[in-house]
């Protein structure tokens, strides 16, 4: 099993493996990124990678010369990269001669040496805008005194990210305690972590006799300390994974206090120990509620995570949750209820990458998560149909002992990865694939790196032609300000909402996918081979589970802000700003969609959250508990089934009604819809602004659709001043059964805002 040896060391010392001595040389050269003009390209390329090549093979007289001039032909000028969506133009190594020559190129635009960056993480912080001289985090000061309750499996309290330098005295009104138990004893809690209950009496009634692991708030898997520390970490400078990602990290709301309700278990996860966890927040006396987790198949009022909220809701408590892990199809969400946050993934605009060089010169950055500093280097590089499936491990016993073997795209990537890490004489790998789920929460155990099928062609091709064909690889690589992005995640859960399909879920979205945060030191975090497991003080981890806390944390910096703002117009405010367009400035995209279409609604919500934005957002749809039951009350909820919910009769049910004031719009039909359905909706806006402002409403009608605004002028004398709207929607049945979608934007005369709302035509999807 010399594979696993070999990548110990590396571990242990950021050294190479070389089957080739290196060569040294004095001759300085410099990565240059160069520009050009892609309009300019002649007719004569078929792409601007063969445009870019041709360039660059031009000046290699130019180096020939001054390779003999320094009588030293050992270090050519090297081709690094070619960009498209990022620049239009190529990274290269040159010489100054060289450099000198490309400036005179037909189409040359402009070029600069390469820059060291300094990379900060979890990096979603600065995806989202956040900044510390501007906008919500000094606006809400950081989120300091709010305090987040995080309901999840538990809390590590030694993580750098729950400490507490420079933190004020835990605020006098909170009532929580530090629970001793396994592992785990109150001076563990401090001025951060201010509270850990664990709850676990369901689990222990549902499985008689059963010992529980880790009887206390202590966290064993790592979920609930990466959810915490995302939504409310502490500063920690050099966080990294294995290399990747390296940088400063924080959380959304770095000054907020944390509070620990263990209810997530080894043994499992039951509705009775959610609900005591989630009340014991509310007495305790947090600000807002995250929870990672949802029932399936629930109604609402057997839902523990429905009838906890509404409790919250009540208190002034916001509660923010995850849609699920279920996508790409509809009908698949979870947390649908319509007095909480319900929060999609997206991607994040960071990529992590391998460089792989083949011996030719052709450099392609590849994506990896390969976790080790190692480089392969000039290594054979093998095709060969025997063994290309990388499926079987008998047939991969056939591969040339330390050599790279190039797979091909059978379509199941996942299998090829596990199949080569059971193989443990292949030096390393050329994966092909284009799979979403890979580059959104996938992992590769061996040296490996994952090119397009588009970039596949030229290594085949090498491969095949060239008899002593050759490549190397390097790992460890960050590259931001990838594009597009964001976009919706595969996995992401779409609505309609089987709880209650007719308010629009998911709300909003935020990043989920490869989120670097706290975890467990002492737990698998990666992989090398098929038995070598590594611990790591932070963790990549992605789903809903990731996104909700990034909303939890934003919605406490706004409660921080607005502590007068009801839960409802803190939900108003970050659904009604947030981005419906990615970095492209393109309608955000849906990587469930084969054909990679618009993302809908029922995908994403709003858009991706705004923070800064947020912080002002002219008007907001408000709505109070009695709104909600008289949403209950139109259900055909028998009393009692209502009652579960609000825990009181004190509640009228004299005015049912299904047309929650709430900040999106969605008309469902099936089969036995009649062939143009209409229905009408009635809002009301409250203007949270400081002065009297006017309103001009737009509309984008979805396809196939007449959408009618009355009246399409609001004016507003004051702030808190209320106008009400009623929107029409006239719909012709779609026969094929798909989503359409389009908008309603309220725009400030004369003024900054801008209140935008999703509109949603879906069929109803009952699974």
């Amino acid at each position: 099993m010399k594979m696993h040896f070999l990548f110990l060391f590396f571990l242990a010392c950021p050294c190479f493996f070389s089957a080739r001595p290196a060569t040294s040389t004095s001759v300085e050269t410099a990565t240059y990124i160069v520009h050009m003009d892609k309009s300019l390209m002649p007719k004569t390329f078929s792409s601007h990678q063969e445009w870019y090549s041709s360039i660059f093979n031009s000046l290699k007289s130019t180096n020939n010369s001054v390779s003999s001039s320094h009588n030293d032909r050992s270090l050519p000028s090297s081709f690094v990269y070619s960009y498209d969506n990022v620049v239009h133009g190529f990274a290269a190594v040159l010489y100054s001669t060289q450099l000198e020559t490309l400036r005179n190129s037909p189409g040359f635009v402009s070029a600069y040496k390469d820059k060291m960056a300094t990379v900060d993480t979890t990096h979603t912080y600065q995806f989202l805008s956040l900044n510390p001289s501007t906008g919500l985090w000094p606006a809400s000061n950081f989120g300091d005194d709010v305090i987040i309750g995080v309901i999840d499996s538990g809390v590590w309290p030694e993580s750098r990210s729950y400490s507490d330098d420079g933190m004020t005295v835990v605020p006098s009104r909170w009532k929580g305690i530090c629970e001793d138990g396994e592992e785990f004893n109150s001076s563990m809690c401090n001025s951060k972590l201010i509270g850990a209950r664990y709850f676990n009496k369901g689990v222990s009634a549902a499985n008689p006799g059963i010992k529980i692991v880790m009887n206390s708030p202590r966290d064993i898997n790592g979920h609930g300390t990466h959810t915490s520390s995302t939504a409310a970490g502490y500063y920690v400078q050099d966080a990294t994974f294995f290399g990747y990602a390296t940088g400063t990290a924080r959380g959304m709301a770095p000054q907020a206090r944390v509070a620990m309700y263990k209810v997530s278990w080894q043994e499992g996860v039951y509705a009775s120990d959610v609900l005591a966890g989630v009340g014991q927040a509310i007495a305790d006396g947090v600000d807002v509620i995250s929870i990672s987790l949802g029932f399936d198949e629930m109604p609402l009022y057997e839902d523990p995570i429905a009838i906890a909220s509404f409790a919250a809701m009540e208190k002034g408590v916001v509660v923010s949750s995850s849609a699920g892990n279920a996508g790409p199809d509809l009908g698949t969400l979870h947390n649908g209820i319509p007095w909480l946050l319900t929060v999609a993934a997206s991607t994040i605009d960071r990529s992590f990458t391998g460089t792989l060089t083949l011996g030719n010169g052709q450099t392609i950055i590849g994506w990896t998560l390969f976790p080790a500093n190692a480089l392969v280097d000039n290594l054979p590089l093998v095709y060969n149909k025997t063994f290309s499936a990388c499926n079987s491990t008998i047939l991969l016993s056939q591969a040339p002992d330390d050599a790279i073997i190039l797979c091909d795209d059978i379509g199941v990537v996942f299998g090829q990865i596990n199949a080569i890490a059971a193989s443990p004489y292949v030096a390393g790998t050329i994966f092909i694939s284009n799979d979403p789920i890979l580059f959104e929460s996938g992992r590769v155990y061996s040296p490996s790196v994952v090119i397009s099928p588009s970039d596949a062609q030229a290594v085949i091709k090498y491969a095949t032609t060239d008899g002593k064909a050759s490549a190397s690889m390097k790992f460890q690589q960050t590259i931001l300000g990838t594009k597009p992005a964001p976009a919706a995640a595969v996995y992401t859960s779409r609505g309609p909402s089987p709880s209650y399909p007719y308010i629009l879920k998911p709300d909003i979205m935020a990043p989920g996918s490869l989120v670097l945060a706290s975890g467990v030191p002492n737990s698998h975090a990666a992989e090398i081979g098929s038995n070598i497991y590594l611990p790591s003080d932070f963790t990549m981890k992605s789903g809903t589970s990731m996104a909700c806390p990034h909303a939890s944390g934003v919605a406490a910096l706004l409660k921080g802000a607005h502590p007068e703002w009801s839960p409802a117009a803190i939900r108003s405010a970050m659904m009604t700003t947030a981005n419906p367009f990615d970095n492209t400035q393109n309608p955000i995209r849906d990587n469930g969609d084969e054909k990679l279409a618009y993302a809908s609604p029922l995908a994403m919500g709003a858009g991706q959250i705004d923070p800064n934005r947020a912080l002002d957002p002219g008007l907001i749809y408000d709505a109070i508990p009695q709104d909600y039951v008289n949403l209950l009350c139109s259900m055909n909820y028998t009393k009692k089934q209502i009652l579960a919910i609000t825990r009181s009769n004190s509640y009228d049910c004299s005015n049912p009604s299904s047309d929650l004031n709430y900040p999106s719009f969605i008309t469902l039909y099936d089969n036995e819809t009649r062939s143009v359905l209409v229905q009408k909706f009635h809002r009301t806006l409250t203007n949270v602004g400081e002065d009297a402002a006017t309103y001009i409403a737009k509309v984008t009608a979805p396809k196939g659709s007449i959408v009618i605004v009355s009246p399409t002028i609001l004016v507003f004398g004051k702030k808190y001043d209320k106008q009400s709207y009623s929107l029409t929607i006239k719909y012709r049945r779609n026969k094929k059964m798909r989503v359409q979608f389009g908008s309603l934007v309220w725009t400030e005369e004369n003024g900054v805002h801008t209140v935008r709302s999703p509109i949603a035509i879906s069929p109803l999807v009952i699974n």
